[in-house]
Protein backbone atom coordinates (compact mmCIF):
# COMPACT_ATOMS: atom_id res chain seq x y z
CA UNK A 1 0.00 0.00 0.00
CA UNK A 2 1.51 3.51 -0.78
CA UNK A 3 2.52 6.25 2.27
CA UNK A 4 2.19 8.83 -0.05
CA UNK A 5 0.39 11.74 1.45
CA UNK A 6 -3.13 12.70 -0.19
CA UNK A 7 -2.59 15.83 -2.31
CA UNK A 8 -3.85 19.33 -0.74
CA UNK A 9 -7.00 20.01 -2.34
CA UNK A 10 -6.92 22.94 -4.97
CA UNK A 11 -9.08 26.28 -4.08
CA UNK A 12 -12.32 26.94 -5.65
CA UNK A 13 -13.09 28.74 -8.14
CA UNK A 14 -15.70 29.83 -9.68
CA UNK A 15 -15.82 30.90 -13.00
CA UNK A 16 -17.98 32.81 -15.20
CA UNK A 17 -19.42 32.11 -19.06
CA UNK A 18 -20.19 35.76 -20.76
CA UNK A 19 -22.42 33.59 -23.02
CA UNK A 20 -25.54 34.46 -21.36
CA UNK A 21 -24.29 38.10 -20.78
CA UNK A 22 -26.25 40.71 -22.71
CA UNK A 23 -23.83 41.07 -25.98
CA UNK A 24 -24.87 44.89 -26.08
CA UNK A 25 -23.25 45.64 -22.79
CA UNK A 26 -20.72 43.20 -22.50
CA UNK A 27 -18.22 45.55 -20.32
CA UNK A 28 -20.62 46.28 -18.28
CA UNK A 29 -21.49 43.08 -17.60
CA UNK A 30 -17.92 42.27 -16.89
CA UNK A 31 -17.42 44.83 -14.42
CA UNK A 32 -21.02 43.38 -12.42
CA UNK A 33 -19.51 39.77 -12.53
CA UNK A 34 -16.50 41.16 -10.83
CA UNK A 35 -18.22 42.87 -8.17
CA UNK A 36 -20.41 40.09 -7.58
CA UNK A 37 -16.79 38.09 -6.51
CA UNK A 38 -15.93 35.65 -9.93
CA UNK A 39 -12.70 34.50 -9.35
CA UNK A 40 -12.53 34.95 -13.41
CA UNK A 41 -14.22 35.13 -16.57
CA UNK A 42 -13.85 32.47 -19.52
CA UNK A 43 -14.47 33.82 -22.71
CA UNK A 44 -15.78 31.17 -24.51
CA UNK A 45 -14.01 31.40 -28.37
CA UNK A 46 -16.27 29.50 -30.90
CA UNK A 47 -15.91 29.50 -34.88
CA UNK A 48 -18.47 27.52 -36.47
CA UNK A 49 -16.23 24.49 -36.86
CA UNK A 50 -15.06 22.58 -34.56
CA UNK A 51 -17.90 23.71 -32.63
CA UNK A 52 -21.89 24.59 -34.03
CA UNK A 53 -21.53 28.67 -33.14
CA UNK A 54 -19.66 31.57 -33.84
CA UNK A 55 -18.85 34.14 -30.96
CA UNK A 56 -15.86 36.34 -29.42
CA UNK A 57 -13.00 37.42 -31.39
CA UNK A 58 -9.81 39.18 -29.95
CA UNK A 59 -11.26 42.94 -30.55
CA UNK A 60 -14.25 41.87 -28.69
CA UNK A 61 -12.28 40.79 -25.49
CA UNK A 62 -10.15 43.14 -25.58
CA UNK A 63 -12.87 46.00 -25.57
CA UNK A 64 -14.04 44.34 -21.90
CA UNK A 65 -10.81 44.18 -20.68
CA UNK A 66 -10.33 47.40 -18.91
CA UNK A 67 -13.76 47.13 -17.51
CA UNK A 68 -12.52 44.72 -15.48
CA UNK A 69 -9.03 43.56 -13.68
CA UNK A 70 -10.27 39.81 -12.99
CA UNK A 71 -8.34 37.22 -14.49
CA UNK A 72 -9.66 36.50 -18.74
CA UNK A 73 -9.21 33.23 -19.67
CA UNK A 74 -9.96 32.20 -23.41
CA UNK A 75 -11.53 28.78 -24.02
CA UNK A 76 -10.42 28.03 -27.27
CA UNK A 77 -13.19 25.98 -29.08
CA UNK A 78 -11.77 26.17 -32.85
CA UNK A 79 -9.79 24.44 -35.74
CA UNK A 80 -6.18 25.04 -35.94
CA UNK A 81 -5.75 27.61 -32.76
CA UNK A 82 -2.23 28.18 -33.12
CA UNK A 83 -2.26 31.42 -35.20
CA UNK A 84 -4.37 32.70 -33.25
CA UNK A 85 -3.02 32.48 -29.71
CA UNK A 86 -0.84 35.97 -29.96
CA UNK A 87 -4.03 37.69 -30.75
CA UNK A 88 -6.02 36.53 -27.95
CA UNK A 89 -3.05 36.94 -25.62
CA UNK A 90 -2.62 40.86 -26.64
CA UNK A 91 -6.40 41.37 -26.19
CA UNK A 92 -5.60 40.82 -22.62
CA UNK A 93 -6.58 37.15 -21.70
CA UNK A 94 -3.87 35.81 -19.46
CA UNK A 95 -4.71 31.92 -19.85
CA UNK A 96 -5.77 29.88 -23.22
CA UNK A 97 -7.11 26.71 -23.08
CA UNK A 98 -6.68 24.75 -26.33
CA UNK A 99 -8.82 21.63 -27.07
CA UNK A 100 -6.49 18.35 -27.60
CA UNK A 101 -8.46 17.14 -30.32
CA UNK A 102 -8.02 20.15 -32.64
CA UNK A 103 -4.17 20.56 -32.62
CA UNK A 104 -2.00 18.84 -34.41
CA UNK A 105 1.14 18.88 -32.21
CA UNK A 106 -0.32 19.69 -28.38
CA UNK A 107 3.25 19.99 -26.87
CA UNK A 108 4.71 23.20 -29.70
CA UNK A 109 0.64 24.74 -28.70
CA UNK A 110 0.53 24.19 -25.10
CA UNK A 111 4.69 25.86 -25.53
CA UNK A 112 3.67 28.48 -27.44
CA UNK A 113 1.11 29.90 -25.26
CA UNK A 114 4.03 29.54 -22.33
CA UNK A 115 6.15 31.54 -24.91
CA UNK A 116 3.49 34.38 -24.97
CA UNK A 117 3.24 34.84 -21.76
CA UNK A 118 0.14 33.13 -20.90
CA UNK A 119 -0.79 30.38 -18.60
CA UNK A 120 -1.11 27.04 -20.84
CA UNK A 121 -4.50 25.01 -20.44
CA UNK A 122 -5.99 21.46 -22.40
CA UNK A 123 -9.40 21.15 -22.76
CA UNK A 124 -11.22 17.07 -23.70
CA UNK A 125 -14.31 16.49 -24.38
CA UNK A 126 -16.86 14.09 -23.06
CA UNK A 127 -15.67 11.09 -25.54
CA UNK A 128 -11.51 12.09 -25.24
CA UNK A 129 -9.78 10.12 -22.68
CA UNK A 130 -7.52 11.33 -20.06
CA UNK A 131 -4.66 9.41 -21.79
CA UNK A 132 -4.84 12.60 -24.67
CA UNK A 133 -3.42 14.61 -21.78
CA UNK A 134 -1.02 12.45 -19.84
CA UNK A 135 1.77 13.62 -21.29
CA UNK A 136 1.70 17.25 -21.02
CA UNK A 137 1.08 17.63 -17.38
CA UNK A 138 3.74 19.29 -17.06
CA UNK A 139 3.55 21.78 -19.30
CA UNK A 140 -0.02 23.13 -18.39
CA UNK A 141 -2.02 24.95 -15.23
CA UNK A 142 -5.05 23.70 -15.95
CA UNK A 143 -6.79 20.30 -17.66
CA UNK A 144 -10.61 21.20 -18.64
CA UNK A 145 -12.96 18.27 -18.70
CA UNK A 146 -15.58 19.27 -20.71
CA UNK A 147 -19.45 17.75 -19.21
CA UNK A 148 -21.56 18.87 -21.86
CA UNK A 149 -20.44 18.25 -25.48
CA UNK A 150 -19.35 22.09 -26.47
CA UNK A 151 -20.71 24.44 -28.84
CA UNK A 152 -23.96 25.48 -26.71
CA UNK A 153 -24.67 27.07 -23.49
CA UNK A 154 -27.69 25.59 -21.56
CA UNK A 155 -26.87 22.19 -21.77
CA UNK A 156 -27.47 19.44 -19.55
CA UNK A 157 -24.41 18.11 -16.96
CA UNK A 158 -23.17 14.71 -18.46
CA UNK A 159 -22.84 13.25 -14.71
CA UNK A 160 -20.84 10.37 -16.25
CA UNK A 161 -18.06 12.67 -16.60
CA UNK A 162 -17.58 12.31 -12.74
CA UNK A 163 -15.47 9.20 -12.51
CA UNK A 164 -12.89 10.94 -15.45
CA UNK A 165 -12.66 13.83 -13.36
CA UNK A 166 -11.64 11.53 -10.53
CA UNK A 167 -9.45 9.86 -12.26
CA UNK A 168 -7.71 12.58 -13.90
CA UNK A 169 -7.25 14.32 -10.97
CA UNK A 170 -5.74 10.96 -9.14
CA UNK A 171 -3.31 10.68 -12.38
CA UNK A 172 -2.32 14.60 -11.37
CA UNK A 173 -1.51 13.77 -8.02
CA UNK A 174 0.35 10.71 -8.64
CA UNK A 175 2.39 12.03 -11.61
CA UNK A 176 3.90 14.87 -8.74
CA UNK A 177 3.81 17.24 -11.87
CA UNK A 178 3.73 21.07 -10.65
CA UNK A 179 2.26 21.93 -13.95
CA UNK A 180 3.69 25.17 -16.09
CA UNK A 181 3.99 27.83 -13.34
CA UNK A 182 5.42 25.42 -10.72
CA UNK A 183 1.87 25.61 -8.50
CA UNK A 184 0.31 22.60 -9.36
CA UNK A 185 -2.28 21.61 -11.50
CA UNK A 186 -6.61 22.71 -11.09
CA UNK A 187 -9.16 20.67 -12.85
CA UNK A 188 -11.86 22.78 -14.88
CA UNK A 189 -15.34 21.64 -15.40
CA UNK A 190 -17.37 23.49 -17.79
CA UNK A 191 -20.98 22.84 -18.67
CA UNK A 192 -24.19 22.43 -17.20
CA UNK A 193 -22.49 23.33 -13.96
CA UNK A 194 -25.53 24.69 -11.32
CA UNK A 195 -26.57 23.98 -7.73
CA UNK A 196 -27.71 20.79 -8.16
CA UNK A 197 -24.47 19.88 -9.72
CA UNK A 198 -21.88 21.48 -8.61
CA UNK A 199 -21.59 19.02 -5.62
CA UNK A 200 -20.90 16.09 -7.76
CA UNK A 201 -18.10 17.61 -10.10
CA UNK A 202 -16.50 19.28 -6.82
CA UNK A 203 -16.49 15.43 -4.82
CA UNK A 204 -14.75 14.21 -7.87
CA UNK A 205 -11.78 16.20 -7.99
CA UNK A 206 -12.66 19.44 -9.59
CA UNK A 207 -11.28 22.66 -7.91
CA UNK A 208 -12.33 25.64 -11.70
CA UNK A 209 -16.05 25.42 -11.87
CA UNK A 210 -17.84 27.37 -14.91
CA UNK A 211 -20.78 28.43 -14.55
CA UNK A 212 -23.50 30.25 -17.26
CA UNK A 213 -27.16 29.95 -17.42
CA UNK A 214 -27.49 28.79 -13.93
CA UNK A 215 -25.58 31.57 -12.34
CA UNK A 216 -27.52 34.28 -14.52
CA UNK A 217 -30.65 32.44 -13.34
CA UNK A 218 -30.19 33.45 -9.68
CA UNK A 219 -33.08 35.43 -8.57
CA UNK A 220 -31.24 37.73 -5.67
CA UNK A 221 -28.81 38.06 -8.69
CA UNK A 222 -24.94 37.30 -9.42
CA UNK A 223 -23.33 37.84 -5.91
CA UNK A 224 -26.04 35.38 -4.58
CA UNK A 225 -25.32 33.03 -6.71
CA UNK A 226 -21.44 33.30 -6.94
CA UNK A 227 -21.24 32.72 -2.86
CA UNK A 228 -23.85 30.10 -3.47
CA UNK A 229 -22.34 27.80 -5.77
CA UNK A 230 -19.01 28.47 -4.05
CA UNK A 231 -20.60 27.15 -0.77
CA UNK A 232 -21.68 24.49 -2.41
CA UNK A 233 -18.34 23.40 -4.47
CA UNK A 234 -16.43 24.31 -0.83
CA UNK A 235 -18.72 21.71 1.08
CA UNK A 236 -18.89 19.19 -1.61
CA UNK A 237 -14.72 18.90 -2.05
CA UNK A 238 -14.86 18.51 1.98
CA UNK A 239 -16.47 15.89 2.14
Amino acid sequence: MSTTPAARPRPIEIVPSVLPADFARLGDECAALETAGVDRIQWDVMDGVFVPNLTFGPDVIAACRPHAKVMFEAHLMVVDPDPMLGAYVDAGCEMLIVHAESVTHLHRSLNRVAELGAKPAVAINPSTPIDAVSHVLDLVDMVLVMTVNPGFGGQAYIATMEPKIAALRQLIDQSGSAGASGSGIDIEVDGGISADTIGGAAAAGANVLVSGSALYRYADGLAHGVADLRCRAEAASRA
